[in-house]
């Protein structure tokens, strides 16, 4: 063990496993969690190559092989409940996509989510025990977030009652599911509906793909992978092109709408029961986001605290990177943020837990509101986690550029969900629209409820923009529930600002149309200001449930800082809005490096206690020993580049070169 590590560790104020446990959701969670991480890395049948040092043709291979080997062992052990699947898939592919993902996650789920009974019979038992290995194939080459622009077709024929399918358009090949490539043999294809001449929407449809024994391309599909990508090199993402392909009329999702033998077309309920899958893996990105954080915090920090370099006093031994107030203030406010990340993504999944419950009661009113909170945190998370991120790897200097720190490799596996699941900026205007909405709603009288209901007490309070010196702000910048106030005012003014620029547009003869993209910084500012308070209010709500005075002291002490750090990061919108003054923005940047210092003692504990496995962080520079030069030796000596003394290119290159200069 590292010394400079362990005197870290000594030096803690708090219980860090007591901490893991209010992480992970409680004692029983860490231990089961514990337990299949054991089970996992304890498998020889997991061993594996380091994906670093393989080809992309075999990282694939590598990872099918595994999944072959997870999907068998989940079946032995009997591990059934979704949670602990994914912990044990996130120890089988540890911060790595795998080739059966969408199978797992998208295809499954829409067969329970969307199939009829019927369907169900036929389809579900053939996908769990893997002889259907399906993917989702909505985005196409010519269009992603905008759903409604999907070119591709099924129309119904009466006569055979069968859909044929087809790719009209170049733009229309379906174009980046997870799977398509090489490994799926089915697909739940979204397409246009034509049925007796009239076009019904987008619908879901499930196409065989490949033939089911010899797993060639069936008559008509057109399929493969769409090559190199910044990352998911495991994945095969594809294409797929389909040229009259025919499937039964069974083979279309039935659940909620279908189309009758003669071709009547019956609709669904709900026009809003396809949201319930998409808020969930939104709400599950919230929780990603957390995770990439924390693991690329506990990599800078730990290094940090072992790597010495330069003088603060000349003379002296070199302190540690830990001990440079430009170091902390890189790293502490981040740390503060993946804390906050976390408890906001258990604050999703439980919303999300009990608004399914009203919706399976035929109760659809909680809905918007979850779909803007859910697309609004996806974006708000993501953007900050993907910037996060490269912070952390640029503050381990050079040895952060090498694979061996695994910050590479968390940047472009995590950066992908800043566009997938909705590209963020369309995110954050669904979130405004309903924002706006709920805005003009409490502007005529109505009593709005949840998370938007601060939008009345603006109404009440008439907040204006307006200059510093009108009206002196009465907040305790110390106190984290007067910060929650003035997050909520923030947001609050932001959203005022942003339906006004609206209203001046319209009042311009400007169309809805033109008014609303002629407005949408400003709405982006709304959701990102609204989104922003959500995390704070959530940190602080939080810290009322903590009875251990130490652990409660530290996370107060993260949440000060969390807020505070928005607040010099944001200072234009809170001067602007006359929510703090000058001299209370100068005061927040001092109490900040008194943060800083406060929590210096505990930072190595606080990332401690996310108990990141080492096999999980796969980082030489964020080892739990600390024992990092060591390890690097170790690691880049096994590049196959070292597998000879002489590489080939001197006998073929270089030394035919000297006879010929």
């Amino acid at each position: 063990m590292n010394p400079d590590i362990t005197r870290e560790r000594q030096n803690a104020s708090f219980d860090v496993e007591k901490l893991t446990y209010i992480l992970d959701g409680g004692p029983e969670k860490t231990k089961r969690r514990r337990q299949i991480e054991s089970l996992v890395f304890s498998d020889p049948d997991f061993n594996e190559e380091d994906p670093n040092f393989l080809s992309r043709s075999e990282r694939y291979d590598q990872a099918v092989q595994k999944s072959a080997q997870m999907v068998l062992k989940l079946r032995e052990f009997g591990i059934a409940d979704p949670e602990e699947i994914y912990h044990y898939k996130s120890c089988v592919h540890p911060g790595r996509p795998s080739p059966l993902d969408l199978h797992l996650a998208m295809f499954l789920p829409t067969l329970l989510n969307q199939a009829s009974p019927a369907q169900m019979d036929r389809f579900f038992m053939p996908a769990w025990n893997l002889e259907i290995i399906g993917t989702y194939a909505q985005t196409e080459i010519g269009h992603g977030t905008h759903l409604r622009g999907l070119e591709t077709t099924a129309t119904y024929d009466p006569a055979t009652q069968e859909f044929v399918l087809n790719s009209p358009t170049v733009s229309s090949i379906k174009w980046w599911p997870g799977g398509l490539g090489k490994t799926s043999n089915h697909a739940i294809v979204l397409a246009q509906l034509y049925s007796l001449g009239n076009c019904h929407g987008l619908h879901a449809f499930i196409v065989p793909i490949r033939d089911m024994s010899t797993h060639e391309p069936l008559p008509g599909i057109v399929v493969g992978d769409i090559g190199p990508k910044f990352g998911f090199n495991e994945v095969d993402n594809g294409f797929l092109k389909l040229e009259n392909v025919r499937i039964p009329r069974e083979n279309m999702m039935m659940k909620y709408s279908k189309v009758e033998p003669d071709g009547t077309y019956v609709k669904p309920p709900s026009s809003k029961l396809t949201y319930g899958t998409m808020v969930f893996v939104r709400s599950m990105i919230v929780g990603e986001s957390a995770r990439a954080l924390s693991k690329s915090c506990t990599i800078a920090i730990r290094y940090s605290a072992v790597r010495h370099q330069s003088e603060i006093r000349p003379g002296e031994p070199e302190p540690q990177v830990l001990d440079y107030q430009t170091q902390q203030y890189k790293l502490f406010p981040l740390l503060a943020m993946a804390y906050a990340f976390t408890f906001v993504g258990q604050y999703m999944t439980e919303i999300y837990h009990r608004i399914s419950e009203d919706i399976n009661q035929g109760d659809f009113s909680q809905l918007p509101e979850l779909h803007a909170l859910s697309a609004g945190l996806k974006a708000f998370t993501t953007w900050e986690t993907n910037s996060a991120i490269e912070v952390c790897r640029m503050s381990c200097g050079g040895h952060g550029y090498s694979r061996s720190s695994a910050l590479p490799d968390i940047y472009v596996e995590f950066t992908p969900t800043c566009t997938y699941e909705g590209e963020n900026t369309v995110m954050m205007l669904q979130t405004a629209r309903y924002l706006v909405k709920s805005y003009r709603q409490a502007k005529e009288g109505q009593q709005l409820s949840g998370i938007v209901s601060y939008l009345n007490e603006s109404q009440d309070r008439r907040v204006q923009p307006q200059a510093v010196a009108a009206r002196p702000p009465v907040v305790d910048i110390n106190d984290l529930s007067s910060l929650v106030e003035v997050f909520k005012q923030r947001a609050a003014v932001l959203v005022e600002m942003a339906a006004k620029s609206i209203q001046q547009e319209l009042q311009c003869r400007k169309s809805q149309e033109d008014a609303w993209n002629n407005s949408a910084i400003d709405l982006v500012r709304a959701s990102d200001a609204h989104c922003h308070y959500v995390v704070v209010k959530v940190f602080n709500d939080k810290l009322t449930g903590v009875g251990d005075t130490a652990i409660h002291s530290v996370l107060s002490t993260l949440a000060l800082l969390y807020a505070m750090h928005g607040i010099t990061k944001n200072s234009g919108d809170f001067l602007q809005a006359g929510l703090v003054s000058v001299p209370q923005v100068l005061q927040v940047s001092v109490r900040i490096k008194e943060l800083l210092s406060q929590l210096r003692p505990n930072v190595v504990a606080l990332v401690d206690a996310f108990d990141i496995h080492d096999k999980k962080l796969n980082s030489v520079l964020g080892r739990y020993d600390g024992n990092v030069y060591e390890n690097m030796f170790e690691w880049a000596r096994r590049s196959p580049l070292n597998a000879t003394e002489v590489h080939e290119s001197f006998q073929k290159y270089l030394k035919p070169l000297r006879s010929k200069l």
